[in-house]
């Protein structure tokens, strides 16, 4: 039972009790008076060894500092190491390149021949639309040379991509 003496409460008429001075209450009590101390706590949650504490007498391992004054060494402590588990999973990354689709144009693109980020080189090839295109000139009446003007013309040939740095076929537009 907590009196109105614990709580600080008409101890003295018209004066409360200082913010924070607080009275135990009369009787046994599990609750402790105090948190514990930074030492306390320190101590209990301590992974690490405690450095041993230094030895009166001659000064072992003296270095000399850049004023010419002696100084220390500091002392570094090391993480453990930690134990190989038997059951670990070994985790590997694996990047996904999504398919990239080749047009008539140069494309930025991660090359997988020598994993570089490239903007492809163009080559143009004759193809089905380019014969097609000659076949029928032909048939209407360009028998004069005229016919393979669709072999000089870049938008009826098929479009080869290749990479600038290693020279490796990436792929191939068709136009038919």
């Amino acid at each position: 039972m907590i009196t109105s003496r614990a709580l600080g409460v008409g101890s003295t008429p018209g004066k409360m009790s200082a913010p924070g001075s607080y009275q135990a209450a009369a009787g046994p009590s599990s609750v402790p008076t105090a948190p514990p101390s930074y030492e306390e706590t320190v101590s209990v949650n301590s992974y690490y060894p405690t450095p041993p504490a230094p030895m009166p007498g001659p000064a072992t391992g003296l270095m000399t500092g850049p004023d010419g004054k002696g100084m220390n060494p500091p002392g570094y402590y090391t993480q453990p190491v930690p134990v190989p588990n038997a059951n670990a999973i070994a985790v590997q990354t694996v990047y996904v390149q999504q398919p990239i689709s080749f047009f008539d144009r140069p494309v930025q693109m991660c090359c997988p021949s020598c994993n570089k980020m490239i903007v492809t080189q163009l080559s143009y090839n004759a193809g089905a639309l380019t014969w097609l295109s000659c076949g029928s000139l032909c048939l209407l009446g360009c028998i004069a040379g005229c016919c393979f003007i669709p072999f000089c013309v870049d938008a009826l040939q098929d479009v080869d991509h290749y990479c600038p740095n290693c020279k490796a076929l990436l792929g191939t537009y068709k136009r038919l």
